[in-house]
């Protein structure tokens, strides 16, 4: 008995010890979340840093243990940047802009809005300079937006163009017998290509350049248009390298001078009146100017939908039917909200998770405006979710269109039979099972491939009705292929081309209301065992270590072949996985 109670009391004191050391780290955590008051000074220059993941939408992570011990990735949100740069035009201790950020970890879509954003700035007379050690293109394609442009003596610019690569499977799963099945719709949905040959087709090469062109049209406009140089000119540069070093950018009129970072230091005090104050962007948003202060009574809903879509609750990360429709259904009820802008940043994914969001925005759509606003990419089942509504905007820039679908199941067979197993299987009925260790048989494929079909037919139809046109016509711009924003305006597939604010203007004129203020969903909460889900000993992740360890081009074709094991049922998703350099 007195081993027993001695055994108790160290279970009780374990739990006890476990249960103050929570306590004191959260106590911790009050303390540091009072912190002093950022306050912007007089004589300040806003210091854009975009080294940071920007997201359309990052709230604020509400784990105070994981933020006090820095568990949390730094985060910017594209919504806070823009409305930063919006009171900092009217902000007067603000005295101009300085562009000064070792890389810009944002989509070209989410780019070109900051970029629009700062062209907006302009206007107000202050001033715009940008510093850089290195430009990558597209930190060069942000930063050219400056009145004037600098460049480290030793440094260069990597203006060269836009390209892909794309990997292709087909003698590897030959060579080792590990193969994926596929059953497809659409000639253009080279999502499962590269399992199914061993080079790029025709007509995934010819949407692919179409692709790029239309994108680096609309980097080469602005660019011209900011430095005056005309786009023949800028695309000559890009052939011959001719940004490599520095007196070679300044030949070419990339930069204006060719100067040391305590120099550039000494030319924005000189425009901020001798004395200066740098505020980072992160501070400045914390400061409260990440947001447009209104009073009004009428609200427009903005929910946003990033991440790739699957059948499941969701998360910030994750676009999943769940957490959608409820922020739906709250935005619906609120007699406030007066209208609803759906910003979609998403390649899609399982056509089911597609279908059910679809059907709740179908019954918004009969109850208040709705309004689409297209991010980075809105593709395959990003469209899907986007084209019943009664307006579509969308980047220049953005991704869109694939409106396609396909299955895509692992064999092992020739696998199996290389290594000596054997399944054999046993049922009660004559249906059409699947077994990885077997091949696919003629009755299975028959029910799939009927599958396939049935849904890509409902997407087309889906289209049609929400666009006004007829399924011949959507047929046609279908197939899987992606478009443009620019391109999708001009196949009738988006209404305008805008950003996200010119979305909810158009949404609070639907409504008739001219005074609003924007309510974001969804809430993301954590629960209990969310919350403490970390180790306060280590922030490595396993994509940290697998990163690390296979460097950062074969851990994408480990996550490539990963993420295509991990699909589940039919999938409207983006035609292939698009890294542009």
């Amino acid at each position: 008995m007195k081993f027993l109670r001695n055994l108790l009391a160290s279970i009780l004191g374990f739990f006890i010890a476990i249960f103050l050391i929570f306590a004191f780290f959260i106590a911790i955590a009050s303390v540091v979340g009072s912190d002093e008051e950022i306050v912007v000074k007089s004589n300040s220059v806003l210091e854009l840093d975009l080294s940071a993941i920007v997201k359309d939408y990052a709230p604020k992570d509400d784990n105070p243990l994981a933020e006090i011990l820095e568990l949390t990735d730094e985060k910017l949100a594209l919504n806070k940047i823009i409305n930063a740069i919006e009171n900092a035009k009217t902000d007067s201790n603000i005295k101009g802009i300085s562009i000064k950020t070792a890389l810009v970890n944002a989509g070209v879509a989410q780019t070109q809005a900051i970029r629009n954003k700062i062209e907006e700035f302009k206007d107000s007379g202050k001033f715009v300079y940008a510093y850089n050690d290195v430009y990558s293109q597209k930190n060069y394609y942000l930063s050219s937006v400056a009145d004037s442009l600098f460049l480290n003596p030793v440094g260069a610019i990597d203006f060269k163009g836009l390209s892909t690569e794309v990997l292709y499977y087909k003698d590897f799963e030959d060579k080792y017998g590990i193969k994926m099945e596929v059953i497809r719709h659409g000639k253009y949905k080279s999502a499962v290509e590269p399992y199914l040959t061993n080079k790029m087709s025709d007509a995934n090469r010819e949407q692919t350049t179409s692709l790029l062109k239309s994108i680096w049209s609309e980097i080469t406009d602005d660019i011209s248009k900011s430095r005056n140089i005309t786009t023949q000119q800028l695309n000559l540069i890009a052939d011959n390298a001719n940004g490599r070093n520095a007196i070679m950018a300044k030949d070419h009129k990339l930069i204006d001078a060719i100067i040391y970072e305590d120099e550039y230091e000494a030319k924005l005090a000189l425009n901020a009146d001798k004395k200066i104050n740098t505020i980072s962007l992160a501070d400045y948003i914390k400061s409260g100017k990440g947001r447009i202060s209104s009073t009004a009574k009428n609200k427009i809903a903005v929910i946003y939908a990033q991440g790739e879509i699957m059948y499941a609750e969701g998360n910030e990360n994750i676009i999943g039917q769940g957490i959608i429709n409820k922020a739906l259904r709250k935005a619906r009820k609120d007699k406030n909200v007066k209208a609803i802008v759906l910003r979609v940043n998403s390649p899609g994914g399982s056509a089911l998770a597609s279908e059910l969001i679809w059907r709740e925005l179908e019954l918004t759509k009969k109850e208040k405006p709705l309004v689409v606003s297209m991010g980075n990419v809105a593709a395959s089942g990003g469209y899907y979710i986007a084209c019943n509504a009664d307006k579509i905007l969308a980047e220049p820039t953005t991704i869109t269109g694939s409106i396609g679908v396909f299955g895509a199941i692992p064999n092992f067979n020739k696998f199996a039979d290389n290594i000596g197993i054997n399944a054999e299987q046993v049922s009660t009925n004559n249906n059409p099972n699947y077994s990885v260790f077997e091949p696919m048989d003629k009755k299975f494929y028959d029910v799939t491939k009927e599958g396939v079909e049935q849904i890509y037919t409902t997407f087309v139809n889906r289209v049609a009705t929400g666009r006004n046109m007829t399924f011949v016509q959507v047929n046609e711009i279908a197939q899987g292929r992606v478009w443009t924003g620019k391109e999708a305006l001009e196949n009738g597939l988006v209404d305008k081309l805008g950003n996200l604010n010119d979305a909810i203007k158009i949404a609070a004129e639907l409504a008739k209301v001219e005074t609003y203020k924007v309510r974001n969903y969804p809430n993301y909460k954590k629960d209990l065992k969310e919350a403490f889900s970390f180790s306060p000993f280590a922030k490595v992740s396993k994509e940290e270590i697998l990163k690390e360890t296979l460097g950062d081009e074969n851990y994408q074709l480990y996550n490539n072949v990963n993420q295509m094991k991990k699909l589940k049922g039919i999938q409207a998703r983006m035609p292939y996985i698009l890294q542009i350099k």
